[in-house]
């Protein structure tokens, strides 16, 4: 296995041993929607980030549970009837099919309060004010200033025109705010301060900045191009939605002018790290080429 997939199968081991057994519908749409699909980039980011940084992947495992148990509840809550009414996700009926609606709501209600569960125990190895750092990006890039607040935006937007920089707010908030916070945790995953860490989270911050604002570019485009099959959810579905996204501003090619752009910023950006950063860099290689 490639570095990657040795990740994604350590992140599913930590999830699956952090999600409750049982028959319950809550537990079993827990499960449900967080195991046994996507692309885990958010874990991903944080082994990544804490790699290029030197830091004990033992301590990395529960900022990377953390923000895919907040990525999988916001796409139970995305998918509901009163959001995009999806029924597909992952490449299986979404959760409020599986399931029901209430069951939904309540199995993304649950698994947002994990997420800041996992962050409130006690953490060996990383100081009680890295901690509660942590604890705070992961706050703000989920609520009100986030996801959230993208999410809000994204939903008065259907049919509206947008100008490319309201479109850019408007994602840089509802998917790269986490995409954000999962590079800049690791940072803070220290007893105290690494060396030139300042400046590291600097240009770890322009590197997420570019990635998150890529994957949604690459998102838009793939909509249009893919299909149902390999997307795992509805193709066309923001088109159907009359959503504003960057190839019905810009024009396809403007829009994958813009991804490379973003890619070519993203890899500027860690040009001060040496290998270790090289899984960063595959990722936002992956990012703009993945075909789902």
């Amino acid at each position: 296995m490639n570095s990657q997939e040795i990740y994604q199968q350590r992140i599913e081991n930590v999830l699956d041993a952090l999600l409750e057994k049982g028959e319950e519908p809550l537990c079993e749409s827990m499960r449900y929607a967080v195991l046994g699909g996507g692309k885990r980039i958010r874990p991903l980011l944080v082994y990544a980030s804490g790699e290029a940084l030197g830091v004990n992947k033992d301590l990395l495992d529960a900022p990377a549970a953390a923000i895919e148990l907040i990525h999988a509840y916001s796409l139970i809550h995305d998918d509901l009837p009163c959001m995009d009414d999806d029924d597909l996700r992952r490449g299986k009926a979404t959760v409020h099919l599986a399931f029901d609606e209430a069951t939904a709501v309540l199995a993304g209600d649950a698994l947002q309060t994990l997420a800041f569960g996992i962050l409130s125990q006690p953490l060996h190895g990383i100081c009680a004010t890295n901690q509660l750092k942590i604890l705070q990006i992961l706050t703000a890039s989920s609520g009100a200033a986030g996801m959230v607040k993208g999410q809000m935006i994204d939903l008065y937007a259907a049919g509206e025109i947008l100008t490319e920089d309201q479109l850019a707010t408007m994602h840089n908030h509802k998917t790269g705010a986490l995409i954000k916070a999962s590079v800049l945790m690791p940072t803070y995953c220290f007893e105290g301060n690494a060396d030139n860490l300042t400046t590291k989270r600097e240009k770890l911050a322009e590197y997420a900045d570019a990635i998150g604002l890529a994957f949604q570019v690459r998102d838009d485009i793939i909509d249009i191009q893919s299909d149902t099959e390999t997307l795992g959810k509805q193709q066309g579905s923001d088109s159907a939605s009359d959503k504003p996204t960057y190839p019905s501003i810009l024009g396809m090619d403007a829009a994958k002018e813009k991804l490379f752009q973003l890619h070519e910023k993203a890899l500027s950006s860690l040009s001060s790290f040496g290998r270790e950063a090289d899984l960063l860099r595959q990722i936002a290689e992956f990012i703009v080429k993945r075909i789902a």
